[in-house]
């Protein structure tokens, strides 16, 4: 092997590394079957956050998840995975009803990681493959609540969805989308009663204040190069994108929430933001 032969070898040797370690598994977004829990301990983690939620008297809520291990987060991310949550009647297989919380989600697609689908699942589900048993809770105003309900019934969440998914997605364009973008989105167009995603986008730029994604830009840049999922071509400079604690931000900025906190599995409650 001569000089140059090698060189070019160690070159793509180490574009390997960066490659494996730069890709942001953070998302969390897709819909997980590898439980890293004892089913019973989901389970009863899924009731206690069902519990709360309903114990605040919470028709509607934003809910978030930790589907990564907290040590590999980038600085400011907290959670992995939002959506919304709404207390419903639901259809057991038996065609028995019972009345709990369903959770409208974006998930990133398992054999399409460039797409995402809308799918309606439950507390359980939700939890199922996380790797810590926390949960965020955002609990909105009752007038913005009831106005979620209005707008997932009647489709907007359907409306405003971009199946073009990346991880990093900026909140104030519709390149992509990714699931906590989807939920501001969602949220927006129920404060705004309209689908209409561009004037959302105006909306979201002039309201809200994203996250920062500290990461290095060499290996972003790698990502988006070889990782399906990982884009950045729709920032300019340092990419900023919609997390579950900017969104929570937002909504106190504005008034429109009552309390956001963090559930752990040992059922304690903290708030999610300085006071």
């Amino acid at each position: 092997m001569n000089t140059k032969q090698l060189i070019l070898v160690i070159f793509k040797l180490i574009t390997l590394l960066l490659i494996f370690s730069a890709e942001p598994t953070w998302a969390g977004s897709n819909r997980s079957s590898d439980i890293q829990h004892e089913p019973l301990v989901v389970s009863e983690f899924a009731k206690n956050v069902e519990k709360y939620a309903a114990s605040q008297g919470a028709r509607a809520f934003i809910i978030g998840r930790v589907g990564q291990p907290e040590k590999d987060l980038p600085k400011g991310i907290a959670f992995t995975h939002t959506a919304i949550a709404v207390y419903s009647s639901i259809k057991l297989e038996s065609g028995e009803l019972l009345k709990g919380y369903a959770i409208y989600n974006l998930y990133q697609n398992d054999n399409n990681l460039d797409r995402s689908s809308l799918v309606t699942d439950y507390p359980v589900d939700f939890f199922w493959g996380v790797s810590s048993l926390k949960a965020g809770i955002i609990i909105p105003t009752e007038s913005l609540q009831q106005r979620l309900i209005q707008a997932i019934a009647a489709g907007n969440g359907e409306a405003i969805h971009n199946p073009k998914y990346s991880v990093l997605a900026n909140p104030f364009n519709t390149k992509y989308q990714n699931c906590t973008e989807h939920t501001l989105d969602l949220i927006n167009s129920a404060i705004y009663e309209t689908t209409d995603i561009k004037q959302l986008k105006v909306n979201s730029k002039a309201y809200f204040n994203p996250q920062k994604v500290k990461m290095n830009g060499l290996k972003l840049a790698l990502g988006g190069l070889f990782m399906d999922g990982v884009h950045n071509s729709d920032h300019k400079g340092k990419p900023r994108t919609a997390t579950f604690t900017s969104i929570a931000k937002y909504l106190q900025q504005f008034e429109l929430m009552n309390k956001a906190v963090t559930l752990n599995a040992e059922g304690e409650v903290t708030p999610l933001l300085k006071s």
